[in-house]
């Protein structure tokens, strides 16, 4: 048995993930699931995170452009979940089909707070106190 180390995805998560996620991309950008959502909302596959046991894997999502709501695209993707399940089960070979799970990819959100963050003013204030040299370094 080989005991997982809790620092982070093994590199056959990383790998079966990323599988995944080509696979889902390239169902959607070739159009094989069927649905008028999907037609509306042009959808992104940001990253795919798997369980240790390979049996989970969460995929994130968001519409490209902003066109539609992340709800609606979520909605559609879980309404073909089997059919999804079944053709990424057909390309990735592993012993078991995982489930997939649908999230909305909040990373984008998550840069553009930093961004803003690090433009406030006083946020710049202190970055440049913290650079300046103190008395003690001028001194020496």
């Amino acid at each position: 048995m080989v005991k997982q180390s809790s620092k982070g995805p093994g590199q056959r998560q990383l790998r079966v993930g990323e599988m995944i996620r080509r696979v889902l991309s390239e169902l959607l950008q070739r159009g094989e699931i069927h649905d008028p959502a999907f037609d509306a909302i042009p959808i992104t596959v940001g990253e795919v995170s798997v369980s240790a046991d390979l049996k989970v894997a969460t995929i994130y999502v968001m519409p490209l452009f902003g066109k539609g709501s992340i709800e609606e695209a979520i909605a559609a993707l879980a309404r073909h979940k089997g059919i999804i399940r079944k053709k990424v089960s057909e390309e990735v070979i592993l012993r078991h089909a995982p489930d997939l799970r649908f999230r909305a990819d909040e990373t984008y959100d998550r840069m553009d707070e930093t961004r803003r963050l690090f433009s406030d003013p006083v946020v710049q204030r202190d970055i440049a106190a913290k650079d300046a040299p103190s008395e003690d370094q001028e001194g020496a």
